[in-house]
């Protein structure tokens, strides 16, 4: 089986490293120089600044073709007010891809595209990370039994999940409306000195809660292109 690498690689060098077919997800390649490489048939989808190609900055040109890019650049905003433009943009988002995904037969939304998860599964896992980032160690509320964690996480023994679940999707998107609704109120309710609180999440440690926040974005924006992108082709 390939290797898998986690945690903190920030300033190694790999030389004359066979990397074909090599996966990177969830990576901060910041400050990252790549020279006398083959870069043949690669698939890049980040958030693209000062990226020089072979002599040429190739950042405007990405960034005017990208129709995600302004929200890209919106998930880790400086304050409350930016956090809840975010949030609003992202809701709007994501109400457009559950009127598609509900439009479709039950089967199509349990359906999983090479491997991937269905919109069921995805929209269970959204359910999770809430609770596992804010609604638990944020909010003081249990995680629902219906969250679905990430492979990663199968075993840890988060409390209240039930790993034999398997809800119909109008239970599913209940459980998020009201995850997403008290979200919505932390947000409103949020100052710059309750985001420096640190809490403690389970299976991650301490984390300031605009951290915490941070994170939810992130997974609401990646599983958002995952569910398009997947209900592009059974559409």
């Amino acid at each position: 089986m390939p290797q898998e690498f986690e945690g903190d690689l920030a300033g190694a060098v790999f030389w004359g490293a066979d990397m074909r077919g090599a996966r990177f997800r969830d990576v901060d390649l910041t400050g990252a120089s790549i020279s006398h490489a083959w870069f043949v048939d690669v698939e890049i989808d980040a958030l693209v600044q000062h990226v020089v190609i072979n002599g040429v900055d190739v950042t405007d040109f990405v960034n005017e073709r990208d129709p995600w890019y302004p929200l890209r650049t919106m998930l880790r905003p400086h304050d409350p007010a930016g956090m809840r433009e975010t949030w609003a943009l992202l809701q709007r988002e994501w109400d457009v891809t559950i009127t598609a995904a509900t439009a479709l037969p039950e089967p199509v939304q349990r359906r999983s595209v090479n491997g991937e998860w269905s919109f069921v599964e995805t929209v269970r896992h959204l359910v999770f990370a809430m609770d596992k980032w804010v609604t638990a160690p944020v909010l003081d509320v249990g995680f629902h039994s219906s969250g679905l964690t990430n492979t990663g996480s199968r075993d840890f023994p988060f409390p209240g999940i039930d790993r034999g679940a398997s809800p119909s999707i109008a239970e599913v998107l209940a459980v998020r409306a009201d995850r997403s609704a008290r979200f919505t109120e932390l947000l409103r309710s949020s100052t710059d000195a309750s985001l420096d609180r640190t809490v403690t999440v389970l299976e991650n440690g301490p984390h300031p809660v605009r951290e915490c926040i941070f994170t939810v974005f992130e997974e609401e924006f990646w599983h958002l292109r995952y569910a398009r992108r997947d209900l592009a082709t059974m559409s």
